[in-house]
């Protein structure tokens, strides 16, 4: 498993931990199973993005910490140059890049989003985690199903939906799909 991803857990792990917050707390926090959920602590399962915001959220950091180790420091403004977000390793078929990844006490967490295509017939797995979720599509097309509705976008479509319901994405025609994604 990528070393970024065991730097992160490890954060999570001590973070939580200095919170005097147990696995299983944190895991029924979160509404994963426990064993899943201490797959993330060990560096033995990469740790979804919303899976993080919730993270943070739980442990009152921002989320920023427990993908960089640094705290946030911008409180007026922060700017994120092209390219310069941070990334978050997830799925192979997902890219993820914090675009505001220094400022403190966000209220939500933007991240630009690229999606490869899978071989046809792959099944999608969903996914929750607790808010809300926009997503702007940026490029290609993009199906998304969000509890048992199919849409389809394309570029300059917007969604807007409650995310504890269980959703997932994928690119269609074979080309990556971008999108801008706000975590709320």
């Amino acid at each position: 498993m990528n070393e970024k991803i065991k730097e992160i857990a490890a954060r999570v792990q001590e973070l939580r931990e200095l919170s005097e917050i147990s696995a299983a707390q944190m895991a029924k926090l979160l509404n994963v199973p426990l064993g899943t959920y201490q797959g993330y602590e060990k560096g033995e399962i990469d740790i979804p993005a919303s899976i993080l915001f919730g993270i943070a959220q739980s442990l009152n950091v921002d989320m920023s910490l427990l993908l960089t180790g640094e705290s946030p420091r911008m409180h007026i403004f922060t700017v994120t140059r092209k390219g310069k977000g941070v990334h978050v390793e997830r799925r192979s078929q997902y890219k993820y890049q914090n675009l505001a990844h220094n400022f403190v006490q966000k209220k939500a967490e933007p991240f630009l989003v690229t999606v490869e295509p899978k071989p046809a017939g792959t099944e999608l797995a969903t996914h929750s985690h607790p808010g809300q979720e926009f997503d702007y599509v940026l490029e290609g097309t993009l199906k998304v199903i969000i509890h048992n509705h199919e849409i389809i976008l394309e570029a300059g479509d917007s969604l807007f939906f409650d995310s504890n319901y269980g959703h997932a994405m994928a690119a269609l025609n074979d080309q990556p799909a971008r999108f801008l994604a706000i975590i709320l």
